[in-house]
């Protein structure tokens, strides 16, 4: 399909640079095909579900995965800063390099504070590889949790581009970028509709009678790179690593059996979903990378009702969430939320779509 079709303009001012406080006082918009749109709050969300329906939320941890340094070869020096967004081996990580023009195959990266050792904040590291669009194989010179600990030294939160343009992050995104549930460090990017959630509308949910099941996607930077093919067939994805368990898939498919409905909180969570699902429309455990690349035309197999943010413009989630309840419908909702004040992105508002039938 053309990339152009899943373009729109979107106001400076609708970028929401702080999240909803609390969480769940963010605004939802309730997106039914062939229905008008509805204005509620996250925090109706149990009132807009029924007993019985499976949630899926990802309890993947964003770790601070923003490093600044700089690269030496030879005598020269520059100033670089690295998004590391897949791990690749105990000392290894891909990631994306700014300017990625001053980086070549052996140069020597030094991360964090000259002078100190990894543990009181720097890091050492060597390119292996370079490819394109300025991502690199970065080898550290230590490894597993001693690597995992200096990483946390001296990294920042990976704030979202559109976020981090407008300032720097600080104290208060360690806890804001962070959804209550995570436990699973290694994601490099907020599953952000995770973020709407508290202690009290979790409880709420439980009062309603809705199951709860987690899986884990480690989100990468790659979710923010821009379409920049003119048709979706020339796209790449960047692969991310996911997990679901056995007791989870068995949990899935026993509710689907029983005629109830799967509902996947974010983007995240829906692609493993839809990545561990068989021809068959079996839920299987899963463990590895999945690059899959959602677009009109997909026929979903477990995933009823999704709550995600709202995305980029030629964004590849906006093409998910065009292809899950339908394109018209999506250019009209998102038309609707720009016009009446709706917050775009990742501390914005809230949709909850209902699936197209296909």
């Amino acid at each position: 399909m053309r990339v152009d079709l899943f373009d729109f303009d979107l106001p400076e001012e609708r970028i929401a640079l702080r999240p909803a406080e609390p969480r769940d006082a963010a605004r939802l918009m309730v997106v039914k095909p062939g229905k008008a749109v509805e204005d509620r709050q996250v925090c109706d969300l149990p009132s807009l579900l029924s007993p019985g329906d499976v949630v899926v939320f990802n309890d993947t941890r964003v770790i601070p995965a923003q490093l600044k340094g700089t690269r030496r070869r030879g005598e020269a020096a520059a100033e670089v800063e690295a998004t590391l967004h897949m791990r690749a081996g105990p000392d290894r990580w891909l990631a994306f390099m700014r300017p990625g023009k001053r980086i070549a195959a052996g140069d020597r990266i030094h991360f964090g504070h000259e002078g100190n050792s990894c543990f009181l904040g720097t890091l050492e590291a060597t390119v292996v590889e370079k490819g394109e669009g300025g991502e690199v194989l970065l080898a550290f010179d230590v490894s597993g949790p001693f690597l995992d600990e200096a990483i946390r030294a001296v990294g920042h939160v990976p704030l979202p581009p559109y976020i981090a343009s407008k300032r720097p992050d600080d104290a208060r995104d360690r806890a804001d970028y962070q959804t209550i549930f995570a436990r699973e460090d290694g994601a490099v990017a907020a599953p952000t509709a995770g973020l709407h959630f508290t202690p009290q509308l979790l409880a709420a949910l439980d009062a309603r009678g809705i199951e709860r099941h987690f899986v884990t996607l480690h989100v990468g930077a790659g979710t923010f790179l821009p379409v920049k093919a003119d048709d979706t067939d020339e796209h790449k994805m960047h692969a991310e690593i996911g997990y679901v368990s056995e007791a989870t898939a068995s949990a899935i498919n026993t509710a689907r059996a029983e005629g109830r409905r799967v509902v996947s909180i974010g983007t995240t969570s829906l692609r493993l979903l839809e990545s561990a699902a068989g021809e068959d429309g079996q839920l299987k455990a899963w463990s590895g990378p999945t690059d899959i690349f959602i677009t009109p035309g997909y026929r979903f197999k477990i995933v009823d009702i999704l709550m995600t943010n709202f995305h980029l413009p030629r964004s590849t989630l906006f093409m998910l969430v065009s292809a899950f309840s339908g394109l018209e419908t999506m250019r009209d909702a998102y038309a609707h939320a720009i016009e009446t004040g709706y917050r775009f992105y990742s501390y914005g508002d809230g949709s909850l779509l209902f699936r197209a039938d296909t």
